[in-house]
């Protein structure tokens, strides 16, 4: 899965020189939490709600809806702006896409074409939404835990024990362990008889660590 395939496409953009108070309606009208700032085609900055927030004086004061409407109308949007923008490619995998907001903690990012352009904007939302399709959360009724050595092959000997049951792997994930020389695999699938997959899986030296029945 690729970021063009979660993204939102053709996204709401702002100029740098429209002003703050403008932002914030589109933004409250839209329901957005953050804008691209957009000058000739390339991106500039990015807006959010926080950016708004700082602006605004804090809610314990006594200024009016209006006056603070003023005071934003005052401001353009880029002296308010994060001037620092992390975009990604639109044909970058979704787990970069991810990694990246991780290590910047950051919310959101643009989405630009090869060419620089502005084609899409990709939110934590997006990839929460992803990790649910990617690991078949809405299909699957059983979430097995398989622990074993961590060795050349898991994963192929894990799947023969499910296919040669006849039995639908929905998603798969491996990963390692705290335990030094473990690994484990989390199998979604719809399985009847979990005891005759935990033995068979025992004779081939994998312990079903883990059981969950979803509805």
């Amino acid at each position: 899965m690729f970021v063009s395939d979660i993204m939102t496409k053709n996204p709401v953009t702002v100029s740098p020189d429209l002003m703050g108070d403008e932002a914030a309606v589109i933004m409250n009208k839209n329901r957005f939490r953050r804008l691209p700032v957009v000058k000739d085609g390339n991106v500039v900055g990015f807006i959010s709600d926080r950016d708004i927030m700082q602006v605004a004086p804090s809610p314990a004061t006594t200024l009016s809806k209006y006056e603070v409407n003023s005071l934003l109308a005052k401001i353009k949007v880029k002296e308010i702006m994060s001037k620092k923008v992390y975009t990604i490619q639109a044909n970058a995998p979704i787990e970069e896409a991810a990694l990246m907001m991780c290590n910047n903690k950051i919310g959101g990012m643009p989405v630009i074409s090869s060419t620089g352009a502005i084609v899409g904007i990709i939110t934590e939302t997006d990839v929460f939404k992803a990790v649910v399709d990617i690991m078949g959360l809405t299909k699957a009724n059983t979430r097995l835990t398989i622990q074993g050595d961590d060795k050349v092959g898991v994963v192929q000997n894990v799947s023969a024990v499910f296919a040669n049951m006849g039995i639908n792997i929905t998603s798969l994930v491996s990963t390692q362990t705290g335990k030094k020389g473990k690994f484990e695999l989390v199998v979604r699938a719809d399985i009847d008889n979990v005891d005759e997959i935990k033995a068979k899986l025992a004779e081939k030296g994998y312990e079903l660590i883990h059981l969950a029945k979803i509805s």
